[in-house]
Parts: structure tokens; C-alpha cells; sequence
């Protein structure tokens, strides 16, 4: 078949690279987001998949809106028989969608109909689950509704960051993206509806949703630390400044003495802090400002002194 692939950040770049390697369709142009700022400079810079398909010679669209007339001219010229999707990031109008006789199929990173939204990675850490996966389906209006052609399963591991998670997802569901194209191609792949029951919603994690709750227990304040990892990072506040915790890991085990929701102790190796159960332990911060580093060397920087907390209470 002749696609054209919409994507924009890193993670779609993998299926993308999985399409243009197959030997039974052509990747003829792509679609992606605009330039954005990027950078201390904040100079305009090309997406990841813009850059790649640039690399292997592919024509790049950039529309502001894909519901601008010539972008989608430009697309009923290049007359695709289908359009592949990931997180391309913007709704794509019915004027656009209409286009391909086969439509445009979306690689979405969760179990269908469970996490229908923007960061369905980030929720499933969040939420706890201890399985996840990919699916292909064909895009409609409604938010991820359509029918799903295929999906495949992945652990979520207990130490998976959303990054780590969303790293294999994207690798597995390149194969399963292909696999697709292939079945709508050869007519054996049939679209099958969406279940009524167990529909979820996962909208964009913000930077104030990320940030920590020192009186929840030690497993769901390590759940946020990992699901907002790298992005949009959870933090606190010490000494009335933001402190990005980038990793931490539940302390159980800790033999020191009871601690307060964000109340602080520290040993020769370690930075432990309170918690509506057990403490935790951070691993790496990034105060702000300044790069990230091991919270025990931050800890000996910041000389915290007895009963010193982290969180509302200690700014």
C-alpha cells in the first residue's frame, strides 16, 4: 500500500522506520507537528520523525492544523491507500480522515478500551497495573474509540519509569503496526468494535498533577515518581524551591526512626522521607536550576538539619 505516516516525537519513530524497511508498502510522505523551540536558544527544531523521514528522502508535511485546505489538497494528491498514526498529536478532522480508501490506523500504547487518551503509559504505572500493551485501530471522531485490527501485551515491571515502559511498548507495537498494514492489505485483518465495559480515560499528566503528596503511601508516591518519569517529572518544594525527584524506590526495610508525611533522614549513603506509610528513599533529584544528581550528595550539599521536610510544610 502506499502510507502516509503521521508521528511526531521519538517513540514514533521506531514504526516508522519499521514501515519504510517493509518490502510491501511505500512510505510516500509524512505528517508531523510544526517546528517547534527548543533549547537554551529556543531556535526552531524538526521533529523527530521529521528528521528521519528527511533523512530517507521522504516529503515531510507540516500543517498547522490538518484541517487546512492545503494540506489536505496536498494529501488527495498524494492519494494514500491508508494512514498509519503515532502520537502524532493533533485531532485529525473527518475532511482528512475520508481521504484514504483504508483510513488512518493509530498504534496506541495501551490495552483498548482501557486508557483512551494522551498518556496512557504514565497511567498505567500510575494506576498500578501490572500488565499493559499496544493496539492498532482505525481512528473515528471519538477520542480512541475505533474498532481495534490487533494488539499485544507487555509487563509493567516494578521499577518501570513511564520512559522505560513506553521505550519497549514502542519497539513491540512497530512489529504490531506493520502486521496490520499487512492484514488490511491482504484483506485478512478485520476491524473488531471496542467493548462497551471497561473504557478508561488517560489525559495529559500537568506539572501540577506531578506534583508529590508526602501524606499518600509509600506505593502510590513511588507509582507518580515513575509514571511522570522523564515526563513532566514529579517534584516537590524544599526551602520554598522545586525539587525534581527523578527516580526513588520504597524503603521498607528502614530501620531509622518513624518519620512525618516529607520529613527528612539522612545517612552516610542515603536520603530517606516520610510518608503516609513507609518512607521512601529518592535516588536522583534536580534541584532548581541545576542538573540532575544522587540525592544523597544533594542531601550533604543542602546540610538538612533535624525535622526539616519536604513539601507545602517545609517552604
Amino acid at each position: 500500500m502506499r502510507l502516509v505516516f503521521a508521528g511526531t516525537p521519538e517513540v514514533a519513530v521506531p514504526a516508522l522506520d519499521a514501515l519504510i524497511a517493509s518490502d510491501r508498502h511505500e512510505v510516500v510522505a509524512v505528517v508531523t507537528r510544526p517546528d517547534a523551540p527548543a533549547g537554551r536558544g529556543r531556535r526552531l527544531v524538526a521533529s523527530p520523525v521529521a528528521e528521519r523521514a528527511e533523512e530517507a528522502g521522504i516529503e515531510v508535511l507540516k500543517p498547522a492544523r490538518p484541517r487546512d485546505e492545503d494540506f489536505l489538497d496536498r494529501l488527495r494528491e498524494i492519494a494514500p491507500d491508508c494512514c498509519p498514526v503515532v502520537a502524532y498529536g493533533a485531532l485529525l478532522p473527518k475532511a482528512a480522515l475520508d481521504i484514504p480508501a483504508k483510513g488512518w490506523v493509530n498504534l496506541h500504547f495501551s490495552l483498548l478500551p482501557a486508557w483512551r487518551g494522551a498518556a496512557p503509559v504514565q497511567h498505567s504505572v500510575l494506576a498500578g497495573d501490572e500488565v499493559t500493551g499496544a493496539s492498532t485501530f482505525r481512528i473515528e471522531e471519538g477520542l480512541d474509540s475505533g474498532p481495534v485490527y490487533g494488539v499485544l501485551t507487555e509487563e509493567v515491571r516494578p521499577t518501570d519509569t513511564s520512559g522505560d515502559l513506553l521505550t519497549r511498548l514502542a519497539f513491540a507495537g512497530s512489529g504490531l503496526l506493520v502486521a496490520t498494514m499487512d492484514g488490511i492489505e491482504d484483506g485478512t485483518l478485520e476491524a473488531v468494535p471496542q467493548p462497551a465495559d471497561g473504557v478508561t480515560l488517560a489525559p495529559k499528566i500537568e506539572v501540577e498533577d506531578a506534583k508529590v503528596d508526602w501524606t499518600a503511601p509509600a506505593l502510590r508516591v513511588d507509582r507518580l515518581i515513575r509514571a511522570c518519569a522523564p515526563a513532566p517529572g514529579a517534584w516537590t518544594l524544599f526551602r520554598g524551591e522545586r525539587l525534581k525527584l527523578m527516580s526513588a524506590t520504597p524503603a521498607a526495610g528502614h530501620t531509622g526512626p518513624d518519620l512525618a508525611p516529607g520529613e527528612l533522614a539522612v545517612t552516610k549513603k542515603a536520603v530517606y522521607v516520610g510518608t503516609g506509610s513507609h518512607p521512601v528513599e529518592p535516588l536522583w533529584v534536580q534541584p532548581q536550576g541545576k542538573k540532575p544528581m544522587k540525592a544523597a550528595d544533594w542531601a550533604r550539599g543542602v546540610r538538612i538539619t533535624a525535622g526539616e521536610r519536604l513539601g507545602d510544610q517545609g517552604a
